[in-house]
């Protein structure tokens, strides 16, 4: 079963990159409370995150029970690594929400690299197709018939479109977090973006 969500987190802070549904402004006297081994802020903490977590490994993984996996593994490692987060304290600026999508990211990316699913993207050619400037693809707003079209792309592709257009990553940070170049990134994007259009506009004439 997805998670439940059953609290509203406080309001996100604005960002001049694409939303991401991270971006909720933790107090630091919860994340204090965390570290102080108390269950009920811990709790707190999976509320708020539950469903940007679960989301995001969904359109990851494409797999509803993966994404599940990934959630609990990701939690997991909150808790257990909560200390390592310096946060503004270590000069870095991060902030907790980046702290822990980080944790998300990397545990769904490594389980697509356990089954393999990365390794057979090649290098494409047409990354100047992709335009940083261009918009998300149509039909966006509707989830379900995203959901849908998304699942239909490969695991590289899908993991590129929804860490730049959702997460607001560059693709010099996705390259560097699936282990590929710049080009790979923006040709995935490019070719992504194109594929996901053929896909939607079945959706919109039908709608």
């Amino acid at each position: 079963m997805p998670p439940q969500i059953t609290s509203s987190p406080p309001p996100a802070p604005a960002s001049e990159r694409p939303l991401s549904s991270f971006a909720i402004d933790v107090p630091e006297t919860l994340l204090a409370r965390v570290r102080a081994g108390e269950g009920a802020a811990f709790e707190q903490i999976y509320r708020w995150f539950e469903r940007p977590v679960f989301t995001l490994a969904v359109r990851i993984a494409g797999d509803r029970d993966e994404a599940t996996d990934v959630l609990q593994e990701t939690m997991l490692k909150v808790f257990t690594r909560i200390g390592d987060f310096r946060g503004h304290r270590d000069g870095s600026g991060t902030p907790f929400w980046g702290w822990l999508r980080q944790i998300a990211v990397n545990e769904a990316l490594m389980r697509l690299r356990s089954r393999r699913r990365l390794e057979h993207a090649v290098e494409a050619d047409d990354e100047h197709l992709a335009d940083d400037r261009m918009p998300p693809p149509p039909a966006a707003a509707d989830a379900a018939a995203l959901g849908r079209a998304m699942a239909q792309l490969p695991a590289p592709t899908r993991s590129v479109l929804w860490l730049y257009h959702a997460e607001g990553y560059t693709h010099e940070e996705i390259a560097a977090l699936m282990q590929r170049s710049t080009s790979f990134s923006k040709s995935q994007l490019a070719r992504g973006g194109r594929r996901l259009r053929q896909l939607l506009e079945p959706e919109q004439a039908h709608a």
